[in-house]
């Protein structure tokens, strides 16, 4: 897998900062995967809507994300984000974002985003992306997804969906898939509270009125746990311990 790319030198960083509050720890304070999605895409929101690059006008749905938990937050209590752009293509575009905590707390994210319409349709990157385009630096952004689908032979649990887990879109909000990751991994290896590598390819949307099953498998020492309806993978997510 491709290092992920260092802060540019020029273009736009959006910096801001969260407290880690008691709502977003587990119980053994770590800092959960949920709510880590949450302070991405709430900086995401704020970087866009201060560029003119946010609704009504342009939509972004997530494609794919990256999660490299080099330091798990164990003991922080705040965290300084920075975000740029990545890459970018036609259709698409790419984004880092940087988490550094206050007791040595280290994740660093990669992600490639879907640009809309304000008709919800895909639509061309248009003139007015400059500053997210010179702290790209040339790099182009894939829609392609990785991660397989499950074996056939993978336990099957139902996941009942909540009024919360939906966004203003319609679908499940991605912080909730990671909230079904933390269920699952609760007692179970890979160990969050020890440095992870952390994927999610979203295939398809969930809707609140589908019947959701979460699959799961283990791949060559990789976790895996697919969120399936009717048959049809609609996401599907991979954790493995780093070294």
């Amino acid at each position: 897998m491709e290092p992920l790319v260092e802060q540019p030198s020029s273009g736009r960083i959006f910096r801001t900062r969260y407290r880690i509050r008691l709502s977003d720890m587990a119980a053994s304070g770590r800092l959960r995967l949920d709510s880590v999605a949450r302070y991405l895409q709430d900086a995401a929101t704020d970087d866009v809507e201060e560029t003119g690059w946010g609704t009504p006008e342009h939509l972004w749905v997530l494609r794919s994300i990256r999660i490299d938990a080099l330091q798990p937050f164990l003991e922080d209590r705040t965290v300084d984000l920075a975000t740029w752009g990545s890459g970018y293509s036609a259709l698409a575009a790419g984004r880092r974002w940087s988490l550094v905590g206050d007791r040595g707390g280290s994740i660093e994210v990669d992600s490639v985003w879907i640009h809309l319409g304000p008709d919800a349709r895909p639509a061309r990157i248009s003139a007015g992306f400059d500053a997210y385009a010179e702290a790209a630096g040339g790099r182009s952004a894939s829609t392609r997804l990785t991660l397989p689908d499950p074996a056939d032979n993978a336990s099957r649990t139902p996941w009942p969906l909540r009024m919360t887990d939906v966004d203003v879109l319609g679908h499940v909000n991605n912080a909730a898939y990671w909230t079904a990751v933390e269920h699952c991994l609760q007692g179970r290896e890979p160990d969050l509270r020890l440095p992870i590598r952390a994927l999610l390819d979203y295939r398809h949307p969930v809707d609140l009125d589908e019947d959701v099953e979460l699959a799961e498998d283990v791949d060559q020492d990789r976790y895996l746990l697919a969120f399936v309806v009717g048959g049809v993978v609609k996401a599907v997510a991979s954790l493995e311990q780093l070294d």
